[in-house]
């Protein structure tokens, strides 16, 4: 179980410092590809089973310093840390329990009658999920969510969610990774909110306060390993994107269960929240701008040992668009994210088979021409699919009391769950783009917006506008409508 639950306490993207120092460690678990790796931190982590006799016990390394991920001991899990070579390779935390000796004598005598009470509970407890497995037979099948098996952890005690988020480091990795456990089974799920091809969206509630949990479906496991990645290994605490509280996995019904919680936005995507409300220009300003400051946040690379590398989104679109009580954006599903790094050129494309969402790919993806050992390349599929989101946001924008119905990308050119084929030969072959209608001319807003929209769906990926440029205009665009007012 412990080797499942917290193999992500190696996971770690190693950036190079001169001022760093690394070690060679002892590598355990199933996370470990190798018997050893390297990091600045070595790690030891054991959890004591409820019979205090065996205990689970994982090695491995971690890529920042001793004080960050080196806590959140509990009576029944407890973690240590060093830093030399090899330093974890015999360290063992919790003292092992010595067997009773037991005489030959009591072994003749207890052991016969032990075996036979054993068979007898054993054929009793046959018998009784015989009969447990008819009687399901005949209801309508329920997920059991449960959780019957909580972990008091001291370091969790009665704090809020706003108080353990607060008091981490400050990586934007969430809670500690031994408490994201603890988290993760003290939710109690509450309605489902959203269902799809990755699986199950549902509100739950921790300590009384609403979060969000996505459940994988056991065929998108790679999204969620991948998100789980990368919240726990890189700086992401920004207002635009969403915000990761734990991760888990865990088993129900002898099924297993991928969690990822996150925090919880009422009004849900955008692409839900454009269909049941418009909004004005200044709205649809608000939604633009802070939708790009969330994907420069993901594009640039933060330099420093509380840095991030750069990251291209790969399937952004209003589905994983979350809009939050401000009527600000955050942005969501990092399941096929890209990862970059300056240093050596490094580039993580993952292991998903998953690809994005074909109405909203770039005519690189689709004529297959995208050059995939270049990062700039998966940015720009990143901006070419802003630009469309754009676009679905300026359809529901009031102008002159006039206002569109919602409608997807491309709505009148494909069908409504559109092939390959059908967006390869929309977007590539005739080089179609979204209607744009001449009324968006007529507001200083909405015309900028047109311009930057067509500016992003260049047919060569060079051509495009990039991400951070995007946001100076609209900046700028925000600033001048703020002085008019002023002046008035």
């Amino acid at each position: 179980m412990l080797q499942r639950d917290i193999w992500v306490l190696s996971l770690a993207i190693v950036t190079s410092a001169k001022d760093i120092s690394y070690y060679n460690c002892t590598c355990q678990g199933v996370h470990c590809l190798e018997k050893t790796c390297v990091g600045r931190t070595c790690f030891v982590t054991e959890e004591k089973q409820s019979d205090s006799r065996e205990i689970y016990r994982v090695r491995g390394c971690f890529n920042t310093n001793i004080n960050e991920n080196c806590h959140g001991n509990t009576k029944v899990t407890k973690v240590q840390c060093c830093t030399s070579e090899f330093c974890n390779e015999n360290v063992t935390i919790f003292k092992p329990v010595e067997e009773p000796q037991v005489t030959s004598l009591l072994l003749v005598t207890v052991l016969p009658i032990v075996l036979f009470v054993i068979f007898l509970m054993l054929f009793a407890f046959l018998f009784w999920k015989l009969k447990q497995n008819n009687r399901k037979k005949s209801l309508p099948t329920l997920i059991d969510f449960g959780h019957t098996d909580i972990v008091n952890a001291s370091i969790v005690g009665d704090s809020t969610l706003g108080d353990l988020l607060d008091c981490t480091t400050g990586s934007g990795s969430g809670l500690p990774f031994l408490v994201q456990r603890t988290v993760a089974r003290q939710v109690t799920l509450m309605e489902c909110v959203g269902k799809g091809r990755y699986g199950e969206v549902w509100r739950g509630l921790w300590q009384g306060e609403d979060v969000a949990v996505k459940i994988f479906s056991s065929r998108d496991e790679q999204s969620w390993f991948r998100e789980t990645e990368i919240y726990n290994t890189v700086l992401l605490r920004h207002e635009n994107i969403l915000g990761f509280i734990a991760s888990d996995m865990t088993s129900r019904n002898s099924s297993t269960q991928l969690w990822l919680i996150t925090h919880y936005h009422d009004n849900g995507s955008l692409y839900d929240y454009l269909q049941r409300t418009t909004v004005d220009p200044e709205g649809c300003l608000q939604l633009a701008l802070s939708i790009i400051y969330g994907l420069v946040h993901l594009h640039v690379e933060i330099f420093g040992t509380q840095g991030k590398p750069a990251i291209a989104h790969r399937d952004l679109k209003s589905r994983n668009i979350l809009v939050k009580s401000n009527k600000q954006c955050c942005i969501a599903d990092l399941g096929l994210a890209v990862i970059h790094t300056q240093n050596g050129d490094y580039l993580d494309i993952g292991s998903n088979p998953r690809v994005g969402t074909k109405r909203y790919m770039a005519p690189e993806v689709l004529d297959e021409t995208i050059c995939t050992d270049s990062f700039e390349s998966y940015k720009r599929t990143d901006v070419w699919a802003y630009g469309l989101v754009l676009w679905e946001i300026c359809r529901r924008t009031i102008i002159n009391g006039m206002v569109e119905d919602y409608r997807p990308p491309f709505y009148d050119m494909v069908p409504h769950d559109p092939s390959f084929e059908d967006m390869k030969k929309v977007v590539c072959v005739d080089q179609q783009r979204p209607n744009i209608p001449n009324t968006w001319s007529s507001d200083k807003i909405l015309s900028t917006l047109m311009k930057i929209m067509k500016e992003c769906w260049y047919q060569g990926p060079s051509a495009r506008l990039t991400a951070l440029r995007i946001k100076k205009t609209l900046n700028k665009l925000k600033n001048s409508l703020e002085q008019r007012k002023q002046d008035c």
